[in-house]
């Protein structure tokens, strides 16, 4: 609930605080942060349980200092709004979809529902995959494989910020086509190469997409609706992070892992091809 909430703030504020003329990097650097986080989570946690015998206390002080510095950052920050009386008004979650942003909206969501379901098989899946299809035991192996797919989102959506917007998106959904190809070719196969390199291309399909969607439907709004706006486009991402994966691990039982993970890469297929279609069709409307 905390993530949830502080994570649209986050957004608005970073792009509220950026200088007029860094405001594409501020957008860029918040549309990375999600991904980076995943990634280096998920590598430092699987090098705790290979290397310590108290991972969990580790990770979880870890997380702990690193949200004080973060708190601390955000009490000594300014305010990028006037205040108002009515301040516990202002607490209540509000999730908003300002007109001038719902076309760009609609067409963003299968973009968006396929770049995180394949960001939640990676996180969700992998270790599994690993141990019980490839049949390897490494805490450190399983963090590295969860990293790569969130680590190539965040640094290729630093660098491919010169792109315009949409043709990010465009290169990110055939990206996520493309990755997750791969990676269903090495769960039938058993190669691990093969998933590596799936996620990685499946990685950088995931952050060109989320950052070229967010980079078009910033702008559309004033600056008192970002918060809102953002909280919107969380809300299809996280459910697509997680509720696919969770409905995924239910069906391993009844199909298999290895039939429930390869059904689960042709949702995302699915969802990848229609969110092409969808931005080629706004995109012709001008």
């Amino acid at each position: 609930m905390a993530t949830g909430a502080a994570t649209s703030a986050f957004f608005a504020s970073v792009v509220e605080h950026a200088p007029e003329r860094h405001k594409k990097l501020g957008t860029i650097i918040t549309s990375i942060a999600p991904a980076g986080g995943l990634g280096l989570g998920a590598l430092l946690t699987g090098a705790a349980v290979q290397f310590s015998s108290h991972a969990t206390a580790i990770v979880f002080t870890a997380l702990a200092a690193i949200m004080v510095v973060g708190t601390a950052v955000a009490a000594f920050s300014a305010e990028t709004v006037s205040s108002r009386p009515e301040t516990a008004r202002t607490l209540i979650p509000r999730v908003s979809i300002p007109r001038a942003a719902r076309g760009e909206f609609l067409a963003s969501i299968p973009v968006h529902l396929a770049a995180w379901m394949l960001a939640g098989l990676f996180m969700g899946l992998v270790p599994t995959i690993i141990r019980d299809l490839l049949g390897l035991h490494s805490g450190l192996l399983n963090g590295a494989t969860a990293f790569v797919e969130p680590a190539a989102a965040a640094v290729v959506g630093l660098f491919l910020g010169r792109l315009t917007a949409r043709r990010t998106i465009f290169v990110g959904g055939a990206g996520v086509l493309l990755g997750t190809a791969v990676i269903e070719a090495g769960v039938a196969t058993g190669s691990l190469s093969l998933l590596w390199v799936g996620g990685i291309i499946g990685g950088v399909g995931f952050g060109t997409s989320f950052s070229g969607a967010i980079r078009i439907i910033a702008p559309l709004v004033q600056p008192h609706q970002r918060a809102g706006l953002f909280a919107s486009i969380h809300l299809v991402a996280y459910l697509s992070f997680g509720v696919p994966a969770i409905v995924a691990g239910l069906l391993i039982a009844p199909v298999g892992l290895q039939g429930a993970v390869l059904g689960y890469g042709v949702a995302v297929l699915v969802a990848a091809a229609v969110g092409l279609v969808a931005q080629y069709r706004v995109n012709a409307r001008g």
